[in-house]
């Protein structure tokens, strides 16, 4: 699948407006633990490898997932391949024992909207970084990626986001300076 995603600065303003207009489908903890390849960089091959570790309502989740090279120049769209996974420990066992490296975890609090069609909207409190808003939609068609990402733009934009951010939370946060989630 293709996820055709954007994101955006956000202040309380634009979280109310998400919380007034849309269905909540629940608040979640995500801690997001990338990995380095062994033998390409990652960073400059602009793909990401991750297990994300959800906590909501009392269950966990956890999710092994490789993103791609993003496919467009001005969201974060990119061709995601993801597996659920039982032991999420073991799984970083198995990764560090093949030459990967873990490179930081990024740790946020993530409320999640159902929009309408498909679309969901995500408000993230990330640690270290601050507030963002993200919109997403599922696609199996690369050739209808330009046409989502103006709609989700423009839902954003309705919503008073004005800054737009491309980069990965995973960029913002090593460029920041910032090492195992604090800062």
């Amino acid at each position: 699948m293709i996820e055709v995603e954007l994101k955006g600065y956000a202040d309380e303003g634009i979280f109310e407006r998400v919380r007034k207009s849309f269905e909540c489908i629940r608040r979640e903890y995500h801690e997001d633990t990338y990995f380095n390849h062994p033998c390409r960089d990652f960073g400059k091959t602009d793909e990401a490898l991750r297990i994300r570790i959800k906590r909501f309502d009392g269950h966990l989740e956890a999710f092994l997932t490789y993103k791609g090279p993003r496919m467009e120049e001005t969201s974060k769209t990119r061709k995601e391949l993801e597996v659920q996974i039982n032991d999420p420990e073991e799984h970083a066992r198995v990764l560090k024992s093949l030459g990967f490296t873990e490179v930081l975890t990024v740790r946020k609090t993530r409320e999640r909207y159902y929009v309408d069609r498909g679309i969901t909207i995500a408000l993230d409190e990330v640690n270290g970084l601050g507030k963002f808003v993200e919109i997403e939609y599922l696609t199996g068609k690369e050739d209808e990626v330009k046409k989502i990402v103006g709609e989700l733009r423009e839902i954003l934009k309705s919503l008073g986001v004005k800054r737009f951010e491309r980069r990965s939370y995973l960029e913002l946060m090593l460029e920041k300076g910032v090492s195992n989630g604090h800062t």
